[in-house]
């Protein structure tokens, strides 16, 4: 059975990004990229903002070179997979196996998950708010980044009340930790 997957890179203070806007303090190393790709095969379709949907994108004409092989893996992960963009500012999406919609519906990403031999990914923090509201998240995975960067975007909710239960925790050399929590039903 597929399951609805939040996953995001932090600080250790729970920011996606700093006050400015910047995350480049979030960029994986080899070890923790590699890490990723590998909870990314499970990944059938990606449900994402406009805004992460615009960053993300890159990865569908990305030249990735042999002495990366982390790169070239995930763009290869990443094109394979579907694409839900929501948005109401968008008129069109740019890449391959995308689509658009206009707004989030709790209901319909239930039976998209229900009806999926794939796990879905919903990413980034407006969008995962509005799934965590609705009770449809069924995993977090959170790689906390040893830096406090003090505001900016907040990768979970406020006003969301959810129980978890940890899963699996790995601890990376670049001082990176994973946590894998499943959320309790």
């Amino acid at each position: 059975m597929a399951r609805l997957v939040f996953g995001s890179i932090t600080s250790l203070d729970l920011y996606v990004n700093d006050a400015q806007g910047d995350f480049e303090w979030a960029a994986p190393d080899a070890e923790v990229h590699a890490f990723v790709n590998d909870l990314e095969r499970s990944i059938g379709t990606y449900l994402y903002g406009r805004r992460l949907y615009e960053t993300m994108a890159v990865w569908e004409t990305m030249e990735t070179s042999p002495a990366e092989p982390e790169m070239h893996d995930y763009a290869q992960v990443w094109r394979a997979a579907d694409k839900v963009v929501y948005s109401t500012t968008l008129t069109e999406v740019t890449t391959p196996r995308t689509r658009l919609e206009g707004a989030f519906d709790a209901d319909a990403v239930r039976a998209l998950v229900r009806g999926a031999d794939r796990d879905v990914s919903i990413g980034g923090p407006t969008l995962a708010a509005r799934a965590f509201a609705a009770g449809v998240v069924d995993d977090v995975h959170l790689f906390l980044n040893p830096v406090l960067v003090g505001g900016g975007t907040r990768a979970l909710p406020d006003g969301v009340h959810a129980q978890l239960e940890l899963v699996d925790e790995h601890r990376f050399a670049n001082g990176v930790v994973h946590l894998h929590h499943r959320v309790v039903h």
